[in-house]
C-alpha cells in the first residue's frame, strides 16, 4: 500500500503536512529502483495486462445493445445508482466498473456523435487503473481520457487531466464538455492569466483541465501557504474548520491523467520548476554588459574550454589571470574571484552555447525560452543563476531582476505524490522502465484500431546544411506535383527560416509554423492536409495536432513527412513521422540529413566525421542510433541526478522545514 498523508492524520508518519490527501514521498534504495526499472521494462512487454484490459473492453462493448434503447434519464439514473458502488470500491467490483464505462460510452455517442473504438476503451481503463498507455499517434488520445475522467469523478475523486500548455487544456475540455455535462459532472479549466479566486472555483470543480506547469505552480503556492501553519495539531483543527482548506488552490492529489506524458515526466524532468520573486537589482544591467564586454577578449582552448556535449563551458587558469587583469579597475564584484568567474561563465555560456531561434526567440521584447522538445515557447520559465540576465543583456533587452527562490519541486517529486497516477504517450515503450521506477506506473501498449500503412523511405545523407535544404526543396516539388501535402520537420526556429527561404527562392507556396507563430497554430494545421499544401514546422507540430488529409489526398498516397535533423530522443523522430498515417490511412516518410547537424557532432563527432569522410551505408545506419543512444543515456543521467539532488537539498534542510 502506498503510504498516504491525509487531513486528518490517520494514514502514514507526514501527517501534518498537508490539509489534503497526497502520497508521502517513496523512500527506495539503489538496488530497489534498479529491480523496479528491469520490472517496469518486462511488465510493458508482458500480454497478460493487455489481454485483461481486451476481455473487459468486450464486455464494455457488449452493453451497447442493452443500452441504445434507453432515454438519457434512464442512462444518467444508472449512473447514478453504481455511484455508492463505485464510491466503496472504486477498481474492485469490476460489473461496477464495465457498466459505468459503458454508459460514458454510449453518452459520448449522444453528446459528441463519436462512440469508442474497443482500443479507446482498452485506454480509459487502463488510465483509470493508474497505468502507462502507450496508443499511437493519431489513435483519439483525448476522447480516450473521458470515460477514465467521469468513472472515477463519480467515485468522488478530485480528478485533473493534465496537458502541456493551456492552449490544448482549452481545447480538450471543450471537447469532452458534453460528455461531462450529460452526467451533471461541472468542468473548470486552469488558464495562466487567472487570478487566484477563478483558479480556486476550477479546481472545485469534479474535473479540471490544467496544463503541468500550473498544477505544479498552484501546488507550490498551496505549499507556501501552509508553511506558516506546519503544526500537526493546528491542521487537523484548520481542516476540519475549512481554515486552510479555504485558501489552498487544490483539493487534494487524488486522481490525474497525463496526457503527452512523455514530455513532462521526462522531457520536462531535467529541471526543477522554481517558484520566485523577482528581487530589484539597479546594478544588474552595468554588471551584465561589463561581463559580456570582458568575455570577447577571451580565447576558446587557452582560456576556456567547451564541453558541448554536456553543454558546460570552464575557465581555465589562463582565462582566469586574464580576467583579473581585466577586471582591475572594476568596482564592487568585480574584484571578488569567485564572482568574478562565475560572471564570466555565464557571459562565455550565453555566447557559445544559446543561440537565438534555437533555445529562445525574442517577443514582445523579451527573451521567452523555447522548449527543445516541442518547439513551444514556455513564457514563464527563466533560466537560473544569472544566466536568463546575461542572455537578455546579449540581446539588447531590458534586463530583468534576478529570481529569488521561494519554493521549489521536481515534476518526478510532484507527480508521484498522487494517490493515483495515470498516463497517455504515442511513445512510452522505451521508458517503460523508468516510468517505473520513478512514478511507480507500469506501460501497457494499446494495438492500433486500423493496421498501419505508413511507409519509410529511408534515411538520405548530404554533404552539409546548405544541399540539405536544396534536396528537400526538391523533394517537396516532386510531392507538390503529386498533389500530395508535405510537412518538414526541423529542430529549432532558426533551421525553419532557412529551409523556408529556400522555398521561397523556388516560389514554393509554404506555411511556417516554430515558436512565434504558436498561438496560429490550429490554423495553420487545420489546412496542413489539403493537396500540395506545404508546412515548415518545429517539433510544436508532433505534439498535440491533428493533421486531417482530404480524401484526393489519401487518394494520392497519403502526407509525406520529412525529417531534416535528428532529435536526441528517437521518441520525438517517432512523433514527427506519426503525422502520417494514422488510422490506417496510407502515408510516406523519410530524412534528409547532415553529418554535420549539431546531434551528431554533439554526441557522436568521430562517428560523425568518418561519415563525412567514408560514407559506408553501415557507418551512416549507425551514426543516428549511436548519437542518440548517447544523448538519450545523458539525459536520463541528468535525471536521475536532478531527483538525487532533490532529496539531498531536503536532508540537508530538514532542520528548517521543507523546500517546497
Amino acid at each position: 500500500m502506498p503510504e498516504v498523508q491525509g487531513f486528518l492524520g490517520l494514514h502514514g508518519p507526514r501527517l501534518g503536512v498537508s490539509p489534503y490527501a497526497e502520497r508521502a514521498d517513496p523512500k527506495g534504495n539503489v538496488v530497489d529502483l534498479w529491480l523496479e526499472r528491469r520490472l517496469g521494462w518486462l511488465q510493458s512487454r508482458s500480454p497478460f495486462i493487455r489481454r485483461r484490459l481486451s476481455r473487459r473492453a468486450d464486455a464494455v462493448l457488449a452493453l451497447q445493445a442493452e443500452l441504445e434503447p434507453l432515454t438519457d434519464d434512464a442512462l444518467r439514473l444508472q449512473a447514478q445508482a453504481l455511484r455508492p458502488r463505485l464510491l466503496a470500491h472504486r477498481r474492485s467490483d469490476v460489473a461496477a466498473l464495465i457498466r459505468a464505462f459503458a454508459l460514458v460510452r454510449e453518452a459520448s455517442a449522444r453528446t459528441l456523435g463519436k462512440r469508442h473504438y474497443k482500443v479507446q476503451i482498452m485506454g480509459a481503463l487502463g488510465l483509470y487503473e493508474g497505468r502507462m498507455v502507450e496508443m499511437a499517434t493519431g489513435e483519439g488520445k483525448t476522447l480516450t481520457a473521458a470515460p477514465a475522467a467521469v468513472v472515477a469523478a463519480l467515485a468522488g475523486d478530485p480528478v485533473y487531466v493534465v496537458t502541456v500548455n493551456d492552449y490544448l487544456a482549452a481545447r480538450d475540455a471543450a471537447e469532452c464538455k458534453p460528455v461531462y455535462a450529460f452526467f451533471g459532472l461541472t468542468l473548470g479549466v486552469i488558464d495562466t492569466e487567472m487570478d487566484p479566486e477563478a483558479r480556486r472555483a476550477a479546481y472545485a470543480c469534479d474535473i479540471t483541465y490544467v496544463s503541468n506547469a500550473n498544477l505544479t505552480f498552484d501546488y507550490l503556492r498551496d505549499r507556501i501557504a501552509l508553511k506558516a501553519r506546519r503544526g500537526r495539531a493546528r491542521h487537523r483543527a484548520l481542516a476540519l474548520s475549512h481554515g486552510a482548506a479555504g485558501a489552498l488552490m487544490l483539493r487534494g492529489l487524488a486522481f490525474a491523467i497525463v496526457d503527452e506524458a512523455d514530455s513532462v515526466f521526462v522531457d520536462e524532468a531535467k529541471t526543477p520548476l522554481i517558484l520566485s520573486s523577482t528581487a530589484d537589482d539597479p546594478e544588474a544591467a552595468a554588471i551584465y554588459a561589463d561581463a559580456l564586454r570582458l568575455v570577447r577578449a577571451l580565447t576558446e582552448g587557452r582560456d576556456f574550454r567547451i564541453d558541448r556535449m554536456n553543454r558546460q563551458i570552464e575557465v581555465l587558469d589562463a582565462g582566469k589571470d586574464r580576467l583579473a587583469v581585466l577586471a582591475k579597475d572594476l568596482p564592487g564584484l568585480w574584484q571578488v574571484r569567485l564572482a568574478r568567474e562565475e560572471l564570466a561563465q555565464q557571459a562565455l555560456s550565453a555566447f557559445h552555447l544559446f543561440a537565438l531561434g534555437r533555445d529562445y526567440v525574442i517577443q514582445e521584447d523579451k527573451v521567452q525560452i523555447v522548449d527543445e522538445y516541442t518547439g513551444r515557447i514556455m513564457p514563464d520559465r527563466s533560466w537560473q543563476g544569472g544566466l536568463h540576465q546575461m542572455i537578455e543583456a546579449k540581446e539588447g533587452v531590458a534586463v530583468t531582476g534576478r529570481k529569488e527562490v521561494l519554493a521549489r519541486i521536481t515534476y518526478q517529486r510532484f507527480f508521484r505524490r498522487f494517490l493515483r497516477l495515470s498516463g497517455m504517450t504515442g511513445t512510452g515503450m522505451e521508458l517503460a522502465g523508468e516510468f517505473r521506477d520513478t512514478f511507480d506506473l507500469t506501460t501497457v501498449r494499446i494495438p492500433r484500431h486500423r493496421p498501419m500503412q505508413r511507409r519509410h523511405m529511408g534515411t538520405r545523407f548530404v554533404a552539409d546544411e546548405g544541399a540539405k535544404w536544396q534536396a528537400v526543396a526538391d523533394r517537396v516539388v516532386e510531392m507538390r506535383a503529386k498533389g500530395r501535402p508535405v510537412l518538414v520537420g526541423t529542430r529549432s526556429v532558426e533551421a525553419s527560416r532557412a529551409c523556408a527561404a529556400v522555398l521561397l527562392e523556388r516560389d514554393v507556396p509554404h506555411e511556417v509554423l516554430n515558436a512565434t507563430q504558436d498561438r496560429a497554430e490550429a490554423d495553420i494545421i487545420a489546412q496542413a492536409g489539403q493537396p500540395g499544401a506545404v508546412t515548415v514546422a518545429t517539433n510544436i507540430a508532433g505534439r498535440g495536432t491533428d493533421i486531417h488529409p482530404a480524401a484526393e489526398v489519401l487518394a494520392a498516397g497519403g502526407i509525406h513527412v520529412i525529417l531534416t535533423e535528428f532529435h536526441e530522443s528517437a521518441r520525438i523522430d517517432r512523433q514527427l513521422y506519426g503525422r502520417t498515417g494514422r488510422q490506417g490511412n496510407p502515408g510516406t516518410t523519410e530524412a534528409i540529413v547532415t553529418a554535420r547537424d549539431e546531434l551528431f557532432t554533439r554526441f557522436a563527432p568521430w562517428l560523425a566525421h568518418l561519415v563525412r569522410y567514408a560514407p559506408i551505408p553501415p557507418l551512416r545506419w549507425l551514426l543516428p542510433r549511436m548519437a542518440q543512444a548517447r544523448a538519450e543515456a545523458e539525459h536520463a543521467k541528468t535525471r536521475r541526478d536532478q531527483t538525487a539532488m532533490d532529496k539531498q537539498l531536503e536532508k540537508s534542510l530538514a532542520f528548517t522545514g521543507p523546500t517546497e
